[in-house]
């Protein structure tokens, strides 16, 4: 028996070793959108470590093309996306895949304008 848990003892720190730890936890991705309401240009970001590391890049990449900018969506570990309509009306939502994250800005955007069409989608932490 003692040399059964001696092995076991080697194995498992041999495994230890080769994968850096029994577990690793992933760290947190964050991405967000942003829109100019006037002009529809956008920004947009993902992979960041943190909310407001995001939304400083999207609003930095929307600034570039208007100057009324404001972060629409931001997202975690998932998908934000961001639709408009026709009358300038718009939304945007997240979800765990861009699929779901799509259909859902399209439905926010639709209680404030018509023909919502999604303009901007992006997905962060590998989803």
């Amino acid at each position: 028996m003692r040399a059964f848990n001696w092995a076991t003892k080697t194995i498992l720190a041999a495994v230890v070793c080769l994968t850096g730890g029994i577990a690793t936890a992933r760290a947190d991705s964050f991405g967000a959108i942003s829109l100019s309401p006037a002009t529809g240009a956008t920004g947009w970001s993902h992979d960041y470590r943190s909310r407001r590391e995001a939304e400083d890049a999207a609003q930095s990449y929307c600034y570039k093309n208007a100057g009324d900018c404001r972060v629409a969506i931001w997202f975690k570990n998932s998908c934000g996306a961001l639709a408009r309509g026709p009358d300038g009306g718009w939304g945007a939502d997240w979800a765990q895949n861009n699929r779901q994250a799509q259909r859902a800005a399209v439905a926010a955007c639709s209680r404030h304008s018509y023909n919502c069409q999604v303009i901007r989608w992006q997905c962060s932490g590998g989803y």
